[in-house]
């Protein structure tokens, strides 16, 4: 209930284009079987996790975001952020439109130098401290 009241204060959910992406979009692959297989695997882990207590509550889950937010960070950088390619592309036309600011960033995905992940950790959910 937390997360999903920090997910609602993200431009992942209120934004002024009226999109919304739901946690599936960011965080299951969007092919079978990888898609069943992920939700297999999820599901199995949260069932543990919960069955132990390990994020039952505000507290505890505050304790363990770090871990599994490095978790979730790292497979977003395995798969060079996947799930977020399916609603954000980029190219080099699209990047040269961009402000000054982004333009170095952007250009380092299309190198293949770096993923969205890399700079937009804590994009939909609170970003805990490293």
């Amino acid at each position: 209930q937390w997360v999903a009241k920090e997910y609602a204060q993200s431009v992942h959910h209120t934004n002024s284009f009226g999109v919304q992406a739901g946690c599936h979009d960011c965080h299951i692959p969007h092919q079978y079987p990888q898609l069943l297989w992920y939700k297999t695997k999820a599901g199995i882990n949260d069932a543990i996790q919960e069955a132990r207590g390990v994020i039952s509550t505000e507290e505890k889950f505050k304790m363990e975001r770090l871990r599994m937010a490095k978790a979730v960070w790292a497979e977003f950088k395995e798969n060079n952020s996947a799930n977020c390619q399916h609603c954000h592309q980029f190219s080099a036309e699209i990047v040269a439109k961009q402000k000054d600011f982004v333009k170095p960033m952007h250009e380092q995905f299309l190198a293949k130098t770096a993923t969205c992940i890399d700079c937009h950790k804590g994009i939909a959910h609170t970003a805990p401290d490293e």
